[in-house]
């Protein structure tokens, strides 16, 4: 068993081909906006997340401003994951970006981490989204880190949102762990908050841990402890 994938996704962004290329096709632009930390070398993608290293993934297509495509290689059980984006200029300075991730999820659990890895995708085009709106050309410091394990996860978000004031919609104005931000992305497994200097991000991870994968433009990863200790504090018990 197992299942190909395709999710596409698209939006017209307030940055130009060449931010947008600058962000999808370096460390430092794809630091900004996705997962972890990322190298881009000798045609190579490798990325890593909370100690863990991702599959590199080849460059299989590159026209700078206009597209970019790479891909993991097969794995035994025919595993791997392929991105793809095209960019487009547009009136205004403005670009329309489109993103597809494909794939093979091998195994009878695909269907789990297939929901984990499409919410997970949400989130992260939606920051890209929001960084090329509000921070194109800047370089942010990635923190990562790991709360302790969750048992139930309706409960573990029950409390990630009564320490933010409420279940938040798209555009509410929070406060978290002493920053404030606005709400620029929910879904059923991540929120995403962004205030004038950062992007605070919560993710349900599918080892069963809660996971805070911010983004820092002023500041650095000495934050990551603070984040560490809250997180700690919050699934006390």
């Amino acid at each position: 068993m197992g299942r190909d994938f395709e999710l596409p996704m698209e939006a017209t962004v307030g940055a130009t081909p060449e931010e947008v290329w600058e962000a999808i096709s370096t460390g430092p632009g794809i630091d900004s906006w996705f997962m972890g930390r990322t190298e881009v070398a000798g045609g190579v993608v490798r990325t890593a997340f909370g100690g863990f290293d991702l599959p590199p993934s080849r460059v299989t297509d590159a026209e700078p401003g206009r597209h970019l495509a790479h891909s993991s290689d097969k794995g035994d059980d025919g595993r791997f994951v392929a991105y793809e984006f095209m960019i487009e200029g547009r009136e205004r300075g403005s670009t329309l970006v489109r993103m597809v991730t494909s794939g093979f999820l091998p195994g009878d659990d695909w269907h789990d981490e297939f929901e984990a890895m499409s919410k997970g995708l949400e989130m992260y085009f939606a920051t890209l989204v929001e960084y090329l709106g509000h921070f194109a050309g800047r370089a942010a410091t990635p923190v990562t880190e790991f709360g302790p394990p969750v048992a139930d996860w309706a409960a573990a978000w029950e409390r990630l949102y009564a320490a933010i004031g409420g279940v938040p919609e798209v555009g509410d104005r929070v406060a978290v762990n002493g920053v404030e931000g606005v709400v620029y992305h929910r879904n059923s497994q991540t929120v995403g908050l962004r205030s004038g200097t950062a992007m605070y991000r919560f993710l349900q991870g599918f080892g069963g841990s809660m996971i805070a994968s911010h983004l820092l433009f002023e500041g650095g990863e000495e934050q990551g402890a603070r984040w560490r200790a809250w997180l700690e504090q919050l699934y006390a018990g």
